[in-house]
């Protein structure tokens, strides 16, 4: 594409996203799904109805600007700011516009497909341990690993120092740095598949877990700035073996502890951040087999997502389609008096407002 038509088309996308600002917007998901091995990309309208939108994009008749459909989740998120938004946006008025006897090919109930993972798969994945105060206390109790406890969850205790350009708050501010650890994307499951409990390990617990996604190449974010490089939310359930490596060699083993397989459900769907106006005040619920174990809100965080976003891109350069976990308030099955922990059989169900709902059911390794 020659500058001159770059130009032109940046200024027409610039042009048609301010009018779309200006009217109503119909809210959409977006996700992954297979019909019959095909695997696609699709826009989600009132958790039932799916959007191919590639196969959309091909027979609508093209409005503004002409835009190559994607080719997965992605693509999306790489171009979504380049014209797909907008043409999601006119393939979901097209659709609304029809009515129900005259619905196209491309226009799917979501109970007959089946959905993949969002992202199939993030090239980095960070979770954040230990991110509400009162999951910190709770797990004080379940853990032995001589940790100083005389501060605050939360909080550094005396003498504590902050490693330059990585982490470097305002005056005052006497936070410890946030904890984060790498998830492998191999650990990812969909929504509806089953988390398996490995043979011989007794101690399999939950964590409910906002998941942020990154929409744009993201290295050394300054504060005031994450929200740019955020390209929409999701959900992860972080299960966790709490059993451990079995020595105390180098202290916690984070590889047997959280990436083993299965041990990453993540969706079902991501939702553009346009649609969630305040992630820092989201309800969160985790059900087990119909008896509610957390229920919180993400004001409780001790980092909020800009914040773990700045941190984690002064270490790592994030990109699009990466995903963040950004820790689990209280309610997890270790920390309970008996503990409660997964089994087979079991169902769980990881909610946060606006975002969506992730189910997985629980059965025993092969």
């Amino acid at each position: 594409m020659s500058l001159y038509r770059s130009i032109i088309t940046s200024i027409i996308i610039s042009i048609f996203s301010a009018n779309l600002t200006a009217q109503s917007v119909t809210p959409f998901k977006l996700g992954s799904f297979s019909d019959d091995g095909r695997v696609f990309v699709g826009a989600v309208l009132e958790n039932n109805t799916v959007i191919d939108i590639t196969s959309a994009n091909v027979s609508i008749a093209l409005g503004e600007i002409y835009v190559a459909s994607p080719i997965d989740m992605k693509d999306l998120i790489n171009r979504y700011d380049a014209g797909l938004r907008v043409r999601i946006i006119e393939i979901i008025n097209s659709v609304n516009s029809d009515t129900a006897d005259s619905r196209p090919s491309y226009v799917y109930n979501l109970n007959d497909l089946k959905i993949l993972p969002p992202i199939m798969y993030p090239r980095t994945m960070m979770n954040t341990a230990l991110n509400y105060t009162e999951h910190a206390l709770e797990m004080e109790d379940v853990r032995d690993d001589g940790v100083d406890g005389s501060a605050a969850p939360g909080y550094a205790t005396p003498g504590t120092s902050r490693p330059a350009s990585i982490w470097e708050p305002s005056s005052g501010d006497r936070r410890w740095n946030p904890y984060m650890f790498i998830k492998l994307p191999s650990a990812i499951i969909a929504h509806g598949e089953s988390i398996q409990v490995p043979q011989g390990r007794e101690q399999i617990d939950w964590e409910c877990e906002l998941g942020v996604v990154i929409g744009k190449t993201a290295k050394s974010v300054r504060p005031g700035y994450a929200a740019d490089y955020i390209f929409g939310y999701t959900l992860e359930m972080d299960v966790s073996d709490r059993e451990g490596r079995g020595d105390t060699r180098y202290g916690s083993d984070w590889l047997i502890g959280k990436s083993r397989d299965t041990f990453a459900p993540l969706g079902p769907f991501i939702t553009p951040k346009e649609f969630i106006s305040d992630p820092t005040d989201l309800d969160i619920k985790f059900v087990l087999n119909g008896r509610t174990m957390q229920d919180s809100n993400t004001n409780l965080m001790i980092h909020n997502v800009f914040e773990q976003v700045v941190y984690a891109s002064n270490i790592a350069t994030l990109l699009p389609g990466d995903v963040l976990a950004t820790g689990t308030p209280s309610g997890v099955g270790s920390a309970r008096t008996p503990p409660i922990y997964l089994k087979a059989g079991d169902r769980t169900s990881c909610s946060y407002e606006g975002v969506g709902t992730l189910e997985n059911s629980v059965v025993d390794a092969n």
